[in-house]
């Protein structure tokens, strides 16, 4: 008769690199400057109210965020095994079943603490959103339309934050978010063979493109507010000083490595692109707390140079 194996539970240092814990810090401004964007955007010109409820919605997105990972690392488990044979699941410290299960609870918890925040209108966002997701990480990933419903997760991120208000005002917030999340996607596919200087060249002019759409577009709510004006032109250039030069060197060089470090900055550069169209709104307080953000992740970096740890991908 043979023993019978007892499966060891995850530890927690597991979890947490399975979905990519400190990368969720990218995603919660989606939230953030949506619905700053959608406070600004009512009729009367009275901001919508902030209820307490609603800070559920970063909550929200970050659980979406993290499940999306646990499953990126499911359905890539027999790619890893070959190519990342490090990285939890491949390495035995966390089973696929224990994988999805992650997958599924934090997806479950997204669209509970969405509900909670917002009712059937952030349900209705929140819903597809978590559908998205599903979808990229086990059905599109690897097929042409990958990048699109990655993208398209992102927008609806933005617009999931817009649900207090109005969601038509989020409309171009969500579209620099997407915009951007789709050349980082892209070029996100070249990390282990190389990419193309068609490709990277293309992704840095649009970069170039999503900061000046975010900094030179008029917004009502600067008009007369130099301090949001100025505030959000120094954001949109902070993002574009923090994706352009890793794109612009896989440019120039399309090798994998350097597909790789343009990938990791176009994630990083998503929260100062979510401050310049907060700032747009002409909410400073949430540009505030997305700068606090900002530097959050830069010094969790450090900290993992500092352990000897390489940073880890989307994908």
């Amino acid at each position: 008769m043979r023993p019978r194996l007892t499966v060891r539970p995850p530890g927690l240092a597991d979890v947490a690199e399975l979905v990519r814990a400190p990368a969720a810090l990218s995603v919660v401004g989606d939230t953030l400057a949506g619905l700053a964007a959608a406070r600004a955007g009512t009729r009367d010109g009275a901001p919508t109210p902030l209820r307490a409820r609603h800070l559920l919605l970063p909550v929200a997105s970050a659980c979406l965020y993290l499940g999306g990972m646990a499953l990126n690392d499911y359905a890539d488990r027999h790619v890893d095994a070959v190519e990342r044979p490090e990285r939890p699941i491949p390495s035995g410290r966390v089973t696929p079943r224990a994988a999805l299960a992650i997958g599924g609870a934090l997806t479950a918890g997204g669209v509970a603490a969405a509900g909670i925040a917002g009712g059937r209108r952030a349900l209705g966002v929140a819903l597809p959103l978590a559908a998205c997701v599903w979808t990229y990480d086990l059905v599109a990933k690897d097929r042409p339309a990958g990048p699109f419903v990655m993208a398209a997760c992102r927008g609806l991120d933005v617009l999931l934050g817009a649900t207090p208000g109005r969601l038509r005002s989020a409309l171009p917030a969500a579209a620099g978010l997407t915009a951007h999340t789709l050349g980082v996607t892209v070029l996100s596919r070249g990390e282990v063979h190389g990419t193309s200087t068609r490709v990277a060249s293309g992704v840095a002019a649009g970069t170039v493109a999503g900061a000046v759409a975010a900094a030179a577009v008029p917004a009502t709510a600067t008009a007369g507010r130099p301090v949001a004006r100025w505030t959000t032109v120094a954001a949109a250039t902070a993002y574009a000083a923090a994706a352009l030069p890793g794109q612009v060197r896989a440019a120039a060089r399309p090798t994998a490595a350097n597909a790789r470090t343009a990938t990791r900055a176009g994630i990083q550069a998503m929260v100062p692109l979510q401050a310049a169209w907060a700032a747009r709104s002409g909410s400073l307080g949430t540009t505030a707390l997305l700068v606090g953000v900002a530097a959050v992740g830069q010094g969790l970096r450090l900290l993992a140079r500092a352990r000897g740890r390489a940073g880890v991908s989307i994908t």
